[in-house]
């Protein structure tokens, strides 16, 4: 039988925030209506950049940050990062298949560390090559643009990939957030929870604007159009 598709959720993406008062810009866009904060992190190895490590997990917990810390790795290899971030206080760790040898014991690792594990599928990575492990997570991260940047545009073909992540969840009987990384809009999301998604990634969009609710307003009535 097939699982119930779940409550939609807003992740601002603080890639785009401003630094210097990243504790701020998270309860600024918590209180416009953001549902988790998403950290990119980035190791100039995997990936072109160089953004945030576990230090920066801590600090916004050290500050009195209590919703969800949603960590996409981005590094190579992962497991001593996963370590990091549990201890720094992530609540999901996703990570790509291909930053790690054994891929089992990475996701295991998570779970073991009290953390809820994800994986994450470039634009090109076929959505059968996790279909062994799909009963061990509670995320799946689709990116609808190649990883490294925030402000990409999205990347169309990733719609037929997010329908086929839903059915392949819905199939599998299992409670597997479906989350979608790289270039949502306002005009787009809707689209993009159609194809299947119900957690999205939203950077710029947010952290561009004057006003965050302002924006996190029209996402989520964008969605209820769904």
């Amino acid at each position: 039988m097939a699982v119930p598709q779940q409550e939609f959720i807003i992740a601002p993406s603080v890639l785009n925030a401003n630094f210097a008062r990243l504790g701020e810009e998270c309860d600024t866009v918590l209180a416009a209506g953001g549902d988790m904060i998403h950290l990119d992190v980035m190791d100039n190895h995997y990936v072109p950049n160089l953004t945030v490590g576990p230090m920066v997990c801590q600090a916004l917990r050290d500050y009195g940050l209590k919703a969800p810390i949603d960590v996409h790795l981005m590094v190579e290899p992962v497991d001593a990062l996963i370590e990091a971030f549990a201890k720094a206080g992530a609540s999901y760790i996703s990570f790509h298949p291909d930053a790690t040898r054994h891929l089992d014991r990475s996701i295991e690792l998570v779970r073991e560390l009290g953390c809820r594990p994800g994986l994450v599928l470039n634009p090109a990575v076929p959505v059968a090559s996790i279909g062994q492990v799909l009963h061990k997570l509670d995320m799946l991260l689709l990116m609808s643009v190649n990883p490294g940047f925030g402000g990409q545009a999205f990347v169309p073909y990733v719609l037929d990939k997010l329908k086929e992540a839903r059915a392949m969840i819905d199939a599998s009987g299992h409670s597997v957030r479906l989350e979608v990384d790289g270039g949502i809009k306002v005009h787009n999301i809707a689209d993009v929870a159609q194809a299947g998604a119900d957690t999205f990634v939203v950077g710029s969009e947010i952290f561009s604007a004057d006003d965050y609710k302002a924006v996190i307003d029209r996402l989520k009535t964008r969605l209820t159009q769904v």
